[in-house]
């Protein structure tokens, strides 16, 4: 049975994969490129994607009945390796907390303190459109400056996701020995 709680787990697999997508993508740069002002609402695509980082630790607090304040303006994972690091972390994170929530948190609302000082009220799955479309958006205008350095176009679409993950369990069923060999 497909529920908010399955749906949400996948969407949060995507998000790994698709930062894993964008990851290959930009390893063809050189770093300095990387940490360049391209112009971006953070400046350089390392901005940006430590952006992403602070994004999810809030949302996740907020998730969590907790607030964090974060100074965005920063960047807090200066080198690039640890950067990744960091993104592939609080990816897992995500994923980790919300399977362990119960299928009911999905249809609650949180209460959280915005930026501004002002308390808003979201569905948790209001919140989590949000945020994947927020990452979606920061990813795109990473890609989007690092094809302009001459990185490789990363097809990181939905589809492009489960079509990798359909051929994966089935490389996985085609390697598994018959239960009529046993």
């Amino acid at each position: 049975m497909y529920t908010w709680k399955s749906y949400y787990i996948v969407q949060t697999d995507y998000q790994h994969w698709a930062n894993e997508t964008l990851f290959s993508a930009l390893d063809h740069l050189h770093p300095d490129a990387i940490g360049s002002d391209q112009g971006l609402l953070f400046g350089s695509i390392h901005h940006t994607l430590d952006h992403m980082v602070a994004l999810g630790s809030v949302w996740l607090a907020r998730l969590k009945g907790e607030h964090l304040e974060i100074d965005f303006k920063s960047i807090h994972h200066g080198e690039w390796r640890d950067l990744k690091n960091a993104l592939r972390r609080e990816a897992r994170r995500l994923q980790a907390f919300l399977e362990a929530q119960p299928a009911e948190f999905f249809d609650q609302q949180i209460t959280f303190i915005g930026p501004e000082g002002k308390a808003h009220t979201l569905w948790v799955r209001d919140a989590l459109s949000h945020l994947f479309t927020e990452f979606a958006h920061y990813r795109g205008q990473a890609t989007a400056a690092a094809t302009r350095l001459g990185a490789p176009h990363p097809e990181m679409g939905f589809a492009g996701y489960r079509r990798e993950m359909e051929r994966l369990l089935n490389e996985t069923q085609a390697d598994q020995p018959s239960a009529a060999m046993g």
